[in-house]
């Protein structure tokens, strides 16, 4: 009986202290916005966004003056958000069928809700993934509905009888999942805000509720930066003739489009922002605004009209900076950091703020103990940015940034390089590159970018192997190209071969013989020769890469020179 009873109480204090340490664990809210550009905050000095709530975030908590999206554009930086890693290595983007489930595995919802967090998310989710029920208690995904090319893109939800902003739902959702969450544990709302983005579809392209529609009604917006030709005509003629230039005349090309656009923009974020505050003080109503983080972040920086230019993808700052605001009550302290913060620190910081572990294949930092300002050793001097994603209408770039300086090329042709000295030039104004004073400079960042590829490969991604050459009679002079898949895809969905003339043209990516392009097809054996003549006798130099069953975009595989004339 005394031994029972002994158990019993043991029992009962286990559960007490327990649910003690659940209770003494934050709540964390992550708010996530679409589009949002790094200084579209009147914490940031702009005087076109009416921002008090979040500014309040800013002025009491801890505003990261230099954060950045590893990959801008949505939903590659959701994933990286997600699972704590690069593009690199996730090699999640558009047209990818879903992100690996051995990174899902360790998303950082799962993470927490292992770890004993009542986990909940609303909005625009951004990646494939049908298995939300395994991330989150309660949830519900929903972005801008394309099905209408007009306002109803944003205005297609209802709260009760009344049709309401999408950003207005995600808000009152948010409210009710405060307010239903159980008590017993602390919870982790994730709430993914559509707006500002913009509905493409639509002639206005932004729209907002008339709560802000008041706004900037009398004001006039400065002009973009940088809006002379010769900032659009210095770049790539793929940039020029892309979908950033497209939708530059969708939104910009007119002063009064402009002033329209720009100002529908601005409206919009003032509508996170209203939300932001009817969620606190549901926090506060129900006493968890003292134990409660709250962080906020946008999914890519933004092009509003600068270089003759709309949207984001590309490497210069005002595509990859995003805001980043985290608000921690218990912290009384406010700080601005210079430390550069990345997306991929997201869930490394969630899971530190829960006393959760983070899982070792996680690449991000935690921020927390630049929270504290006990950070002597928080070694970050570079960071890799990279827009991977292959689509004919936004050129794919890579590169590194420091504090002081940015180096960044493109993929497909990697001697277009680009070159700023951001200490002294942070608008990105002259391009450095060719400069031979700054030569080592470039090399110096040339190599950092190539030691940040190595390291961030995708360990479940193979690489083609074993290319080799032949010819037959029927072929005539045309030689064809083989290769054997890698293991790790199970199929191919495409390839892309180059043949280059020299060593060096290869190592650049560039085909001056053939370029293929991506052709969809799963032939992975005597693809005849389709690009230019070839010189008998003459050394040339080829590679090639696959799109597996997924649609993930391998590496290339290693140069291989063949002589044309004769077998390799």
């Amino acid at each position: 009986m005394k031994i029972t009873h002994l158990l019993c109480m043991l029992l009962c204090a286990k559960l007490l202290c327990a649910q003690t340490a659940s209770n003494t664990r934050p709540n964390i809210i992550f708010i996530l916005t679409d589009d949002h550009r790094h200084d579209a905050l009147g914490y940031a000095g702009n005087k076109y966004a009416h921002t008090p709530e979040m500014d309040k975030l800013a002025k009491a908590g801890a505003y990261f003056k230099k954060a950045f999206a590893s990959t801008p554009i949505c939903a590659a930086s959701r994933a990286s958000i997600l699972c704590g890693l690069h593009e690199r290595t996730h090699k999640y983007t558009f047209q990818v069928n879903k992100v690996r489930q051995e990174y899902m595995a360790n998303a950082y919802p799962k993470v927490m809700r292992d770890g004993g967090y009542y986990t909940g998310f609303f909005g625009k989710f951004g990646v494939n993934h049908d298995r939300l029920g395994d991330l989150f208690d309660r949830y519900e995904s929903y972005d801008r509905n394309e099905n209408y090319k007009d306002k109803r893109g944003y205005f297609y939800k209802t709260l009760g009888k009344d049709t309401v902003h999408l950003t207005r739902y995600t808000g009152q959702k948010a409210i009710d999942f405060i307010a239903q969450a159980p008590k017993d544990k602390p919870f982790c709302l994730s709430l993914s805000f559509s707006a500002p983005h913009a509905h493409d579809g639509a002639a206005e392209q932004y729209f907002y509720d008339q709560q802000t529609a008041g706004l900037l009604k009398n004001v006039k917006i400065a002009p973009p930066t940088l809006a002379d030709d010769r900032y659009f005509e210095a770049q790539p003629a793929k940039v020029r003739a892309g979908f950033s230039r497209l939708r530059w005349t969708w939104r910009f090309d007119e002063p009064e489009k402009y002033q329209r656009m720009v100002k529908g923009y601005y409206r919009m974020i003032a509508g996170v922002d209203l939300e932001i505050g009817k969620i606190r003080a549901q926090l506060k109503k129900q006493g968890l605004d003292k134990n409660t983080v709250i962080i906020l972040m946008g999914d890519n920086g933004y092009f509003l009209g600068e270089r003759q230019l709309a949207d984001k993808w590309l490497m210069y700052d005002l595509s990859v900076r995003v805001p980043l605001i985290v608000y921690d009550p218990r912290i009384r302290q406010h700080q601005d950091v210079e430390t550069m913060a990345l997306n991929v620190d997201i869930a490394a910081t969630i899971a530190e703020l829960g006393g959760v572990s983070s899982p070792q294949n996680w690449q991000g930092k935690s921020l927390c103990p630049l929270l504290k300002k006990m950070a002597p050793n928080f070694n970050r001097d570079t960071i890799l940015i990279e827009h991977l994603w292959e689509f004919e209408n936004i050129p794919p770039s890579e590169g590194v940034r420091t504090k002081d300086w940015k180096y960044f090329r493109y993929v497909n042709d990697k001697a277009w390089e680009e070159l700023y000295d951001l200490k002294n030039d942070p608008k990105e104004e002259f391009n450095l590159a060719k400069n031979p004073q700054y030569q080592a400079v470039l090399a110096q960042l040339r190599r950092s970018l190539e030691n940040f590829i190595q390291q961030y490969r995708d360990p479940y991604s193979g690489i083609p192997h074993g290319p080799s050459v032949a010819y037959t009679a029927s072929k005539g002079a045309n030689p064809e190209y083989t290769w054997l898949l890698p293991k790790e895809a199970l199929a191919q969905k495409a390839y892309q071969i180059l043949v280059a003339t020299s060593q060096k043209q290869i190592e650049q990516n560039s085909g001056d013989v053939w370029d293929s392009g991506q052709v969809r097809k799963n032939t992975n054996s005597n693809i005849t020769h389709e690009g230019k003549p070839l010189q008998s006798g003459q050394t040339y130099y080829w590679k090639v890469r696959i799109w597996d069953q997924d649609n993930r975009l391998s590496e290339y595989s290693a140069v291989q020179s063949f002589k044309a004339g004769e077998g390799g």
